[in-house]
């Protein structure tokens, strides 16, 4: 299948139209708007990255596990560690993005100056069209009344060929004489300026195919680079992701380590106090003496008085 280009699709029957070239700009300035779309689109998004960078770097500075100990607290500093490097490395997302903007704002700017010598060229052979064919047309409209002027006046003398009134007649002939040389200089004129409006339109369509040429090019080539460009954007977005995952994995490695029955001798042995519990509070009766049996539900107290000594 034939590709279709500018330089054979924007043509108009009418000389002073610019309705091809008009369609073929507003194309342009609708890329350049939908680049400048893209570009804030990529600022807003690396502005987002740097605020959840400085939040994560916040976050991992925050006390979490500080009175922990042995593995589980290994584990959460390593987490915090972590959340500090996935900070890190949104913050460089962040820089690595805006670089891919201010690239696209430095295309589309180039791209525009380009476009701009071009389009006051253009501008200006459309003026001279305009001016030159308008200037065409009053001179044909001259051409043509003249014509008719001469017409009429040699109708004039041959209307009056039998009259003898000399005066009259040669006033006759020296009108149609004058009405044959105005409609002849009328004639020199508007072919002097259908000659002028060949030589500007062979021009104007010259650099109309030119100017169609380039801003096809311009437009293949925005719309490549504003491809590539998203393509990289969504390239570091998912570089990050691989990036966080793996350090997340050091984090999710700690934990593996961690050992719930290590922890728990480890606090045993650093805080250890004795081996032996308290031993069983014990009945002392104050009369007697002696040291009590244990208390039990069949315990029988003793009597609080002394025996009496028989009497002989």
């Amino acid at each position: 299948m034939k590709n279709l280009h500018f330089k054979d699709f924007f043509w108009n029957s009418d000389l002073t139209s610019t309705a091809g070239y008009d369609a073929i700009v507003q194309y342009l300035n609708d890329g350049k708007r939908t680049c400048k779309e893209a570009e804030d689109f990529m600022k807003a998004r690396a502005s987002i990255e740097e605020k959840y960078a400085k939040d994560l770097l916040g976050l991992s500075k925050k006390v979490c596990g500080h009175n922990e100990m042995n593995t589980l607290k290994r584990s959460l500093d390593m987490l915090k560690l972590q959340t500090e490097h996935v900070s890190l490395s949104h913050l460089q997302l962040s820089h690595s993005l805006r670089e891919e903007a201010k690239k696209l704002e430095e295309f589309r700017e180039k791209q525009k100056d380009t476009r701009k010598k071009v389009e006051q060229q253009m501008d200006a052979l459309h003026k001279q069209k305009a001016s030159q064919y308008k200037k065409t047309m009053d001179s044909k409209k001259t051409y043509e009344q003249k014509c008719r002027d001469k017409e009429e006046a040699d109708q004039n003398v041959n209307r009056n060929t039998n009259t003898s009134n000399t005066k009259h007649i040669e006033k006759l002939f020296s009108k149609a004489q004058q009405a044959k040389q105005n409609a002849e200089e009328a004639d020199r004129l508007y072919q002097q300026n259908v000659t002028a409006v060949g030589k500007v339109r062979d021009e104007w369509l010259k650099e109309h195919i030119k100017a169609c040429e380039m801003f096809e090019k311009q437009s293949m080539e925005r719309i490549n680079f504003l491809r590539n460009t998203v393509w990289t954007h969504l390239n570091l977005l998912s570089q990050q992701c691989v990036t966080s995952d793996e350090l997340y994995e050091e984090v999710r490695k700690s934990f593996e380590q961690c050992d719930v029955q290590e922890d728990i001798e480890h606090f045993v042995n650093l805080r250890r106090i004795d081996d032996k519990p308290p031993a069983l509070v014990v009945y002392e009766n104050f009369y007697s003496g002696q040291r009590a049996q244990p208390w039990s539900s069949s315990i029988q107290t003793a009597s609080t008085k002394p025996q009496e000594r028989a009497v002989t």
